[in-house]
């Protein structure tokens, strides 16, 4: 594999945006045909973009610790988004600290840290952050970002004044605001926009919601512009998890009670756990699209390698520099997993475990916890898994499941990275 360009001579600042809730389809960059991104498909423009690209669980809380540790969910132990009932919060926090982080890392090179949006892990100075939003006091409402929720749809002003704060020094920014999440209230201005007579009014909110996140993207990259900041700034983007949105009109299950459609968040189905990622760097990462498969476990040697940080312990993803420094690389394999909402058992993560998953090539295996009957997809000739070919496909199924239990195999106390 090709390697990266050498180091700045300065090193680089680092801004990590992370859509909340978004399909991997609705960008204009990916081809919808009515949701407008134009900042965000400028950004595609100057990045190396990879389209098929995935977070290993649909979830937001283990989707983010991966991204912040560079570990899978069964690694570094935070699997679902609360804990067991009737059990402290507090108890999962020790996770995040059992862990080095991005912010860890990133401050032996002297970089400060931000915090804004989503967070699930107490205080973010359990995980290195030097500046945050949030304040995770349970005592004080503190779930999943409290006060840091607040970016994004009120304004980017604690962004900013962190920017201009810093100076010289290196920063790295955590940008994960509650968007599109729901609520699914946006400007009316833009759900104006989306309004139609045939089209159901979940969609319009939807849709304008993913312009509003796209706005804010706008503000905070031409910031960085008017600061002369952009040339020596890592940008990443990824999305958190998928989400279909569910309508009326959307057929579901007996008793379905969210407000997403079946087969997106939450689940192992592309609408669940497929994202864009783009990685800019003006002068190191020529921009293109990259055919590779890549995912957001990647993020973190990415960020280390621009950044001349080496870990202890080898982390289990990729540069992404590397594999954008050379367009026709390919990458084989990459996995996922995907648990309860609650947690089970804190200490367990196999007590969580609802399915495995591992894309092969254009081949992706659906491995169901308990059930001996996989799923078997071609995504080339059927992105959307309607088609299950286990039965007609067995011997590639079994040589699929190989690799899932080389990978993990929740039934040894022990496990590959």
């Amino acid at each position: 594999m090709a390697t990266a360009p050498p180091c700045h001579s300065a090193p680089p600042n680092v801004l990590l945006i992370i859509s909340d809730d978004q399909s991997w389809t609705d960008f204009g960059f990916m081809g919808h045909p009515t949701i407008r991104t134009p900042h965000i498909d400028r950004l595609a423009r100057q990045s190396a973009v990879f389209p098929h690209a995935y977070v290993p669980s649909s979830l937001c809380r283990p989707s983010l610790a991966t991204m912040v540790t560079g570990l899978y969910p069964h690694q570094h132990g935070i699997t679902g988004n609360d804990p067991p009932r009737g059990t402290d919060r507090s108890k999962m926090l020790k996770h995040i600290q059992a862990h080095p982080t991005l912010p860890r890392w990133l401050a032996t090179k002297g970089y400060r840290s931000l915090q804004t949006g989503k967070w699930w892990e107490g205080h973010p100075r359990l995980a290195g952050f030097t500046d945050a939003m949030t304040h995770g006091d349970p005592k004080r409402g503190g779930r999943h970002g409290d006060l840091g929720l607040k970016i994004g749809r009120t304004g980017l002003k604690p962004i900013m004044n962190f920017i201009d704060d810093c100076g010289e020094t290196p920063f790295f920014i955590w940008y994960a605001p509650f968007l599109p999440h729901t609520p699914h209230n946006p400007p009316k201005r833009l759900l104006d926009r989306y309004r139609a007579e045939d089209r159901p009014i979940e969609l319009s909110r939807y849709y304008a919601m993913c312009t509003w996140f796209d706005e804010t993207c706008g503000q905070l990259l031409d910031h960085l512009d008017r600061k002369q900041l952009s040339d020596n700034t890592l940008v990443l983007f990824v999305v958190d998890n998928g989400w279909i949105q569910r309508t009326p009109q959307t057929e579901v299950p007996k008793g379905w009670r969210f407000r997403f459609a079946p087969s997106s968040k939450r689940s192992p189905n592309e609408g669940g756990i497929r994202t864009p990622i783009m990685v800019r760097w003006p002068g190191h990462i020529k921009p293109g699209t990259r055919q590779a498969l890549a995912s957001s476990i990647d993020l973190a040697p990415t960020i280390l390698a621009a950044t001349d940080v080496r870990p202890e312990k080898t982390l289990p993803g990729h540069d992404l520099l590397a594999l954008a420094a050379a367009p026709h690389a390919t990458r084989e394999t990459i996995y996922g997993e995907i648990f309860a909402h609650d947690v089970a058992d804190i200490d367990r993560p196999a007590a969580s475990l609802q399915f495995r998953w591992v894309r092969h090539g254009g081949w992706k295996l659906i491995s169901r916890t308990g059930s001996t009957t996989p799923q078997l997809f071609n995504l080339a000739n059927d992105p959307h898994e309607t088609r299950n070919l286990a039965g007609s496909q067995s011997d590639r199924a079994s040589r699929m499941r190989q690799l899932l239990d080389n990978w993990w195999n929740p039934a040894r106390r022990k496990s590959r990275p």
